[in-house]
């Protein structure tokens, strides 16, 4: 058993939770599913592309439990509510747009942090103000 083989794996795991994660974000806006799923599958690709996670990754073993179990625990419960024809769908598209690079991914990414910013200048605002 070679050094690179659970490297590889690992890199084929993370390369299909980031395809799995597009296509979710693709379900979101396909018609065909069900509101709460939209909104569940709208909150786990929003946390899978927040900088801030719920377990600092600073914090040794603990920090990574979202990346290895709270986000592939996210994503199967999506897929389990949205529907196999539609995720199907989705997950062609999204095979399809990784090859050619995840479109908007970086705008994504600043929308999540925009987000992140405002609530926390909410909570800022609301203690500044409480005092």
């Amino acid at each position: 058993m070679g050094d690179g083989e659970p490297r590889g794996r690992l890199k084929r795991r993370a390369a299909q939770l980031k395809s799995q994660t597009y296509a979710l974000y693709l379900a979101y806006r396909h018609p065909g599913v069900p509101w709460y799923a939209k909104l569940f599958a709208a909150c786990v690709v929003a946390y899978a592309l927040s900088p801030i996670d719920l377990i600092p990754d600073f914090i040794p073993v603990l920090g990574y439990v979202d990346d290895l179990v709270i986000i592939p625990l996210g994503i199967a419960l999506a897929l389990k509510m949205i529907p196999a024809d539609v995720m199907e769908e989705c997950r062609a598209e999204a095979e399809t747009s990784m090859g050619r690079g995840v479109p908007g991914a970086k705008v994504a990414a600043a929308v999540v942090v925009g987000i992140w910013l405002l609530l926390l200048a909410l909570v800022v605002f609301l203690i500044v103000r409480a005092l």
